[in-house]
């Protein structure tokens, strides 16, 4: 593909897509068309997603309104007591949290963090968005996911943006309610599957998420990675390899991997045949450093840099680890895993907020990242058998276990 070809991509999803919302069907139906454009046939796969619609979200502080967003799915109700704010969640901290409303200084809370809050008994979690040298005030909409609640109990969570929260640590605030009142159904969010046949009945996956947070265009992170994919597809599609390429555009990966999780609940029986997953998670962006993490052996961590001074492409590092994308769950089933992608880092190329739009791209650079992408999926394609043994290392399994949640970080 070209860059201006690239550059369109990018202009036809310029738009909030957030997972499971017309918009995220929209762009995928976009992905769709372009795979079939480039002759390869493509099919949306649907899968449940839970949803919400918050019809009333308040936090009042000592009697005023302080401008806030409902967290999605944390249930209707109505918590007031104390407000505690908490830095982190130190033991210390959490035996003075109970019947409080706790500020924390993050975004959201992962399994572990959100069970010691609720066994430490909070009425309610405040968190804090945004960059107080920011000229725009968002606060983004969150949701308190499934895999966060898991078996426990629900409790009223909002979003302050960073400004509003310090004044209230400021001013001493003594007592907060928070005031939720939502609409909980299920709703469908779709993986986007486009395949080109190999001479046999093994092939390589290649995945990238095309979903956006509630703020976000989503350019950089992650229709980058998808442009990525449809440049890969684009290369390839002439010539039948070895092993088969099946393209997965995942949605709604920022709502915590579930593209990727239900397509490999979806396609279980296919899992002996793929012989590896190629995943982008954000590439050609006008800044940063190109790195790929390895959920499988060190050999193939080794081989990305090899190749990276054999075609003059700077590799930046290249190491074993779990990547927070839509290589996790084939790397928990089995499936040896790696992803791409080029880290530009907060100050050059925001995620997750307004300023993730192509601007923050580069197509030049783009181009680049998918022709070392192309060369290294070619490879693995054209081997006379896979050179990655199907084996994920100890160390990833164990940190496999910790990002799932099936342990606690040691």
């Amino acid at each position: 593909m070209t860059q201006e070809q690239l550059k369109k991509v990018f202009e036809e999803t310029d738009y909030v897509h957030f997972g499971g919302t017309n918009a995220e069907k929209k762009a995928a139906e976009t992905l769709k068309a372009y795979c079939e454009e480039l002759e390869v046939p493509a099919r949306l796969e649907p899968f449940r997603v839970q949803m919400a619609q918050i019809e009333e979200a308040a936090v009042i502080a000592d009697g005023e309104s302080v401008p806030c967003r409902g967290f999605l799915c944390c249930g209707s109700g109505t918590a007031e007591g104390e407000l505690y704010y908490m830095p982190s969640l130190d033991r210390v901290s959490l035996a003075g949290a109970r019947d409080k409303i706790v500020l924390l200084d993050t975004q959201g809370v992962r399994f572990f963090q959100y069970k010691d809050l609720t066994e430490a008994g909070v009425k309610g979690i405040l968190f804090q968005f945004g960059d107080a040298h920011f000229p725009n005030r968002d606060i983004d909409q969150r949701e308190l996911r499934e895999a966060v609640v898991g078996d426990g109990k629900k409790v009223p969570c909002a979003m302050l943006h960073v400004t509003a929260a310090a004044e209230m640590v400021r001013s001493g605030v003594k007592n907060v309610k928070i005031v939720i009142r939502q609409r909980e159904f299920d709703a469908q969010s779709h993986n986007v599957v486009a395949e080109i046949p190999g001479e046999g009945e093994e092939y390589i996956t290649l995945t990238a998420h095309y979903d956006s947070t509630a703020l976000s265009h989503g350019a950089y992170d992650n229709m980058s990675g998808c442009a990525g994919l449809l440049g890969v597809m684009d290369a390839l599609r002439a010539k039948k390899h070895h092993y088969g390429l099946r393209f997965v555009f995942c949605g709604s990966e920022e709502r915590g991997l579930l593209g990727s999780h239900a397509y490999v609940r979806d396609h279980e029986a296919d899992l002996p045949h793929t012989v590896l997953n190629i995943n982008l998670d954000m590439i050609g962006s006008l800044m940063g450093r190109f790195i790929s993490r390895v959920s499988a052996e060190d050999k193939l961590a080794h081989y990305v840099e090899y190749m990276g001074a054999e075609l003059a492409f700077p590799v930046a590092e290249a190491r074993t680890g779990v990547y927070s994308s839509d290589s996790t769950p084939f790397a928990d089933h089995g499936v040896p895993a790696i992803s791409f992608a080029r880290l530009a880092g907060g100050n050059a190329a925001a995620i997750h907020c307004r300023y993730d739009k192509m601007d923050i791209l580069s197509m030049a650079q783009l181009e680049k990242d998918i022709a070392f992408i192309t060369e290294f999926t070619r490879r693995m394609a054209d081997a006379a058998c896979c050179p990655v043994a199907r084996e994920i290392p100890e160390n990833v399994k164990k940190e496999l276990d910790e990002y799932l949640n099936r342990k606690r970080k040691a």
